[in-house]
């Protein structure tokens, strides 16, 4: 999965989103995007490992780690997906109609 391209597609859908990559192996990075409400989700790759953070109003709601934070993030990339197909489909219609 690439975090940038999440990013950039989360920004086309009006989320403020950003994702930086750390160092000439590329092997940090760290991925956010403001839901709105204050409520932040921030996606990390480190040495440290590899975490999900959802937080509302500057308190920490959840946090993941490892498989479980990758599966989160799977998650949300999916239902983009699932929300870009929906608007394919209704400019099918539309066109057919």
């Amino acid at each position: 999965m690439n975090l940038q391209a999440l990013a950039i597609v989360l920004e086309r859908r009006g989320y403020l989103a950003s994702c930086y990559t750390c160092g000439d192996q590329m092997n940090s990075a760290s991925f956010m995007v403001s839901l709105g409400d204050n409520h932040l989700i921030r996606f990390l790759v480190s040495d440290y490992g590899i975490t999900w953070t959802e937080m509302r109003d500057d308190r920490e709601l959840m946090k993941l780690e490892g498989a479980e934070a990758i599966n989160q993030l799977q998650e949300l990339a999916n239902l983009i997906k699932q929300s870009m197909q929906g608007l394919t489909n209704h400019k099918t219609l539309a066109k057919k109609c």
